[in-house]
């Protein structure tokens, strides 16, 4: 449980796993999990698309700003900004991280609702075209 509007937090969890699907190759699963840590709630969300070099990470959260090409789909570079802003507005944050091997690993924590017990979710959402 967190303690924030679950409508509040659709928007950026779309958004990142939207990005990871649009960012991995076909034939390779975007990894989706959720655990509870030390009073917050923690959403990953693992692609293996080309990832973003280090100094390119803190530019791919402002406002009209892509990096690379998007394969698959035009976006006009508001996705990750929004997403932001949305997990902001709850207390929480977004952030990026290299993923083991290849891609990007995108990171939402939001506080977690008081007597929350500890919860771990794993998801995989498939790409397809």
């Amino acid at each position: 449980m967190v303690a924030a509007d679950p409508g509040l937090l659709e928007r950026p969890v779309a958004n990142i796993v939207e990005n990871a699907v649009k960012y991995s190759p076909d034939d390779l699963s975007v990894l989706v999990s959720a655990s509870a840590i030390a009073g917050w709630v923690e959403v990953r969300v693992v692609d293996r698309g080309p990832g973003v070099p280090d100094e390119a990470k803190g530019r791919i959260f402002a406002p009209f700003q892509r990096y690379g090409d998007a394969p698959r789909g035009a976006g006009v570079g508001l996705g990750l900004a929004v997403a932001r802003g949305f997990a902001e507005v709850v207390g929480g944050t977004l952030t990026a991280e290299d993923a083991s091997g290849v891609g990007l690993t995108m990171v939402l924590s939001v506080p977690a609702a008081q007597g929350s017990p500890p919860v771990s979710l794993g998801l995989s959402v498939t790409t397809t075209a």
